[in-house]
């Protein structure tokens, strides 16, 4: 015999799907080590702190006991919303269900490769030695008239590790931004090569901001706070010009013609 149920009376659906998360690499176990580095982050860019639910992935730390609770104390200052621990030890995975956050088992290795292989071509298959920091690049910053900034101009690859940042304009990089590296600016980002890093545009929220590129391939694209991973993206649109905006309350990517 069947039994039906009315709609009205399911409470609930369980559904699979795939969310924006931002990961949050650890270097380092010692939260006042983790709070100085956020403060300087927040300075740069506040919209990417306004309550972004973001995975602790501890997989570098070799530390057993490690300070979950303190960790995730410096983080709600931030108004970073920590809700899962990827990675460590067994004491670790307990502290997490502790603290009421999910546990993940650490990346699969062969997933992290895919990722980085999209949108590769000749240029990033052999390998490169990163940039030293007292070498590389300045961006050239244009100001108007009254002295305030407009556009940051950066010549060069953007290298894994490197962030280049506008903080009171648009940020113009003529040359590529690879995987590992982030740009970041109050306006619009303007990539004249292939995007495999991260992008934030509209930092301080301005919903108005886009993000163009000649080569789509981006680890994480993001307008005034809201975001897209690599994952979420049509895969018609990868290895592509593209360009991103902010409508009718989400991301749209489109072809850039």
């Amino acid at each position: 015999m069947s039994l039906n149920v009315d709609s009205a009376d399911v409470a609930f659906t369980f559904k699979g799907g795939m969310l924006p998360m931002t990961v949050m690499e650890l270097n380092s176990a010692d939260p006042e080590h983790i709070r100085r580095q956020l403060a300087s982050k927040l300075s740069q860019s506040p919209a990417f702190f306004q309550h972004t639910p973001v995975v602790l992935n501890v997989e570098k730390l070799d530390e057993p006991h490690l300070s979950l609770e303190r960790i995730c104390a410096v983080c709600r200052d931030h108004k970073l919303l920590p809700v899962a621990v990827r990675g460590g030890t067994e004491p670790v995975r307990q502290s997490a269900w502790a603290l009421g956050l999910g546990w993940f088992a650490p990346v699969d290795e062969s997933r992290a490769q895919m990722l980085k292989s999209v949108g590769s071509d000749s240029e990033s298959a052999a390998p490169v030695a990163l940039a030293d920091a007292n070498t590389a690049e300045e961006p050239a910053q244009a100001q108007d008239s009254n002295g305030a900034e407009t556009t940051r101009l950066y010549r060069g690859t953007v290298r894994s590790g490197q962030q280049v940042s506008a903080s009171g304009g648009d940020l113009v990089v003529i040359g590529a931004v690879n995987a590992g590296a982030e740009v970041l600016a109050a306006g619009s980002i303007h990539v004249y090569g292939a995007l495999r890093g991260r992008a934030l545009a509209g930092i301080h929220g301005n919903t108005q901001a886009g993000i163009y590129c000649r080569e789509l391939a981006a680890e994480l694209l993001s307008v005034a706070g809201n975001y897209k991973r690599l994952e979420d993206i049509d895969s018609q649109l990868l290895g592509a010009p593209a360009e991103v905006h902010f409508t009718q309350q989400q991301l749209e990517i489109k072809p850039l013609n």
